[in-house]
């Protein structure tokens, strides 16, 4: 079976092309990975507040409707600085265009990337965006773990109003997947494609607050590192090598590397830090098929690496977190299972670098639980503080290389 597993993910490694994503200037400002279907939406205007990785001169946006099942017509579309809320800072708004047309049909499945707006967009600022919908959306397509408030149900075309006083609020993303900055040659982008560790589980809504978020900080504060974008592929519930079966969610790493990882624009590094899902669904899910082994998952990240490499993309792993404590999710068989795959991180040489989060958050008093000072409360997912550590962990040299 392992034999099996093995051959079609690398199989999988050597389709597409043999090259990087362009390198023409853009790079991801900000990205989340579309991971469900979503509630049917009546016409409206919505808009959703990012908080931008890196500055540029121009800005474009990518609209996914990954998970519907008619065509997503979209009536306009408009991006400004954000004022706190739902305010737009005035003069700052910019309509957008599609093939220099103000509306856009997205067939499902597919995603449409706008025309490049001229607006000067600063590193970690925070940015609105607004979407009309002029008819019902059957199936929305979202990122169901946003901790962003989303503001919504608004009659009519708002997308160029300065406040939507009356917007009710979300916490999902809305088809909305990625934002793109055009700055300095070459473009840079660092893809992290994960699980509810990367997507911030455990920080506050609104907080800007995940790992990724503060690794974004810390290249800011750094003059050489400053045109580097993140591109935060995380998605909670989500596995390397199975599609998403309650309680988890979303197409598997796998199947997803390329949209959420490979082909960013301007991609030079991935950080994947995924597999503790495939390893616990043994304990929450009945069908066999369900269940995987340490070497399975060994194998879907060796495939990882193995596509990444075949683009010229270099490509990092991030050692699993302990769990002692989450009663759904542990037993002495997980932990084994874990401390297996950690041991095969560290040492197989399949990744350009490892970044060691499991020994940098587990407790010194008892390795198999997080350590009190940087844990949640659910035993899982780290604080706030702790994903202050986490994106300590990843040393800077090596985005310099």
């Amino acid at each position: 079976m392992l034999k099996r597993v093995l051959t079609a993910l690398l199989f999988l490694s050597f389709l597409g092309a043999a090259t990087a994503a362009p390198n023409d200037g853009w790079r991801t400002a900000w990205a989340t990975a579309p991971d469900s279907a979503g509630p049917a939406l009546d016409a409206q205007t919505l808009r959703q507040v990012v908080r931008t990785t890196t500055s540029g001169a121009r800005v474009r946006i990518r609209l996914s409707n990954l998970f519907g099942t008619r065509p997503l017509v979209i009536g306009a579309a408009h991006v400004g600085l954000s004022a706190g809320c739902a305010r737009v800072t005035p003069g700052s708004d910019r309509a957008l265009t599609f093939g220099g047309k103000a509306t856009v049909t997205i067939a499902p499945g597919a995603s449409a990337l706008s025309d490049p707006a001229d607006m000067a967009v600063r590193a970690l600022q925070p940015l609105a965006v607004s979407l009309y919908l002029p008819q019902k959306v059957d199936v929305s397509t979202i990122h169901g773990f946003a901790l962003q408030t989303v503001y919504m149900k608004v009659p009519g075309d708002a997308t160029a109003a300065a406040d939507l006083p009356s917007a009710a609020t979300d916490d999902s993303r809305y088809f909305l997947s990625d934002v793109e900055v055009e700055g300095p040659r070459p473009a840079r982008t660092l893809a992290i494609v994960g699980d509810s560790i990367a997507d911030g589980v455990g920080s506050g809504t609104d907080h800007d607050a995940r790992w990724p978020d503060a690794l974004a900080a810390r290249l800011q504060a750094d003059p050489a590192l400053t045109g580097i974008g993140i591109a935060n592929g995380g998605i909670a519930g989500n596995r390397v090598l199975r599609d998403g079966a309650d309680p988890y969610i979303g197409p598997s790493a796998t199947s997803r590397f390329a949209r959420d990882g490979l082909d960013k624009p301007g991609v030079r590094w991935i950080l994947v830090h995924a597999g503790l899902n495939d390893l616990t669904a043994t304990n929450l899910l009945a069908a066999p098929t369900e269940h995987v082994t340490a070497e399975q998952v060994e194998a879907g990240l060796r495939a990882l690496a193995a596509r990444a490499h075949a683009r010229g993309v270099r490509i990092w792993a991030g050692t699993l977190m302990p769990l002692a404590g989450a009663k759904r999710f542990h037993s002495a068989d997980i932990e084994r299972e874990r401390q297996a795959v950690n041991a095969w991180i560290r040492t197989s040489g399949v990744f350009d670098a490892v970044v060691d989060f499991d020994a940098a958050l587990r407790d010194p008093a008892d390795p198999t639980r997080l350590n009190p000072a940087y844990d949640s409360g659910d035993h899982l997912h780290p604080n706030e503080e702790g994903y202050r550590v986490m994106a300590r962990q990843v040393d800077l040299r090596l985005l310099r290389s």
